[in-house]
């Protein structure tokens, strides 16, 4: 039986928290893997999240307490939620501590970033966005734009979070085959950059490719148009055979920027596959597991009015 609509709600956020706190230790190399462990917060013995899974959930709890999100109140709630060691980058960090001082983030932005982030921290937290607008695509881009310049100004980081966007949306109603599913994304978007690298992804059609092949074609680093396809590959790859454990273990092989790819790509698989596909063992180890199952019931709430 089909998972239900809310099901698939909570699957997505459930699916880029697990993605996201699996990856997190991996991301990097070894000594990076170490220094998480050592110094990364959360709650002792459970699955420690990132600043990915952070701002994804200040995000969904903004979106679910309102009709229209306010990009000035949510750059504020951002920075007021910032913890330095759930692994923000350096940019980031400074970015929010100067907005949580009284800062304009339209001056911060540019100030730090005069032609706007190219990296992959807006893609990283739009997967509400596809869950919110899931039928309403001009709103869905709309308030992706809006809200991704806050952190993410330049073409590259937008178009990226557009894509997350969109691939959840898809994935609420579609059950296609993985090629099928990224042309149909090629073919909506507008960024030829990404479309180059989602056709290089079709062209593979059915036969599965290593890791170390998906990392060298399509990327893997902290670049938007570096993680965004090969996150969108290995989450309708693994979607298809709801193999949520085999998808961490590719990301993983693949390198680079493991814990963003792992939340970019759960997302969509959870909105295909529901939370019950998600691995029991490894849900009840996550923290703030309350918090993220109210989140994802206030936005599913709000997305049916």
């Amino acid at each position: 039986m089909p998972p239900t609509r809310e099901e698939r709600f909570a699957g997505s956020l459930f699916g880029l928290a697990l993605g996201d706190a699996i990856g997190a230790p991996y991301e990097g190399g070894p000594l990076s893997g170490f220094l998480w462990q050592l110094i990364g917060a959360g709650e002792r013995g459970k699955l420690r999240w990132t600043d990915d899974t952070q701002m994804t959930m200040v995000l969904t709890e903004h979106l679910g307490a309102r009709s229209v999100p306010d990009p000035d109140v949510l750059a504020r709630e951002w920075a007021n939620a910032m913890e330095s060691r759930r692994g923000y980058g350096p940019g980031s960090r400074r970015l929010l501590t100067r907005i949580a001082s009284g800062e304009d983030w339209r001056d911060v932005n540019r100030s730090i970033w005069p032609e706007g982030s190219m990296g992959n921290g807006a893609a990283m937290r739009a997967a509400p966005f596809g869950l919110r607008w899931s039928e309403d695509r001009e709103a869905r881009s709309r308030w992706v734009y809006e809200t991704s310049r806050i952190t993410h100004a330049h073409p590259l980081g937008i178009d990226g979070a557009h894509l997350i966007a969109d691939a959840v949306s898809r994935a609420l109603h579609a059950e296609e085959s993985a090629p099928d599913f990224l042309e149909a994304l090629a073919e909506e978007t507008q960024s030829r950059p990404f479309v180059e690298k989602l056709r290089q992804a079709v062209r593979w059609g059915a036969d599965p490719v290593t890791p170390a092949r998906a990392a060298a074609e399509l990327g893997c680093s902290v670049l938007a148009l570096e993680s965004v396809p090969a996150a969108l590959y290995a989450g309708a790859r693994f979607a298809e055979r709801r193999d949520f454990d085999g998808m961490m273990r590719f990301i993983i092989a693949m390198g680079g920027d493991v814990d963003t790819i792992g939340a970019m790509a759960g997302s969509v698989f959870g909105a295909r596959c529901g939370v019950g596909a998600l691995p029991p063992e490894r849900l009840v180890e996550l923290e703030a597991k309350t918090r993220l199952e109210a989140a994802a019931i206030a936005l599913y709430k709000r997305s049916a009015q």
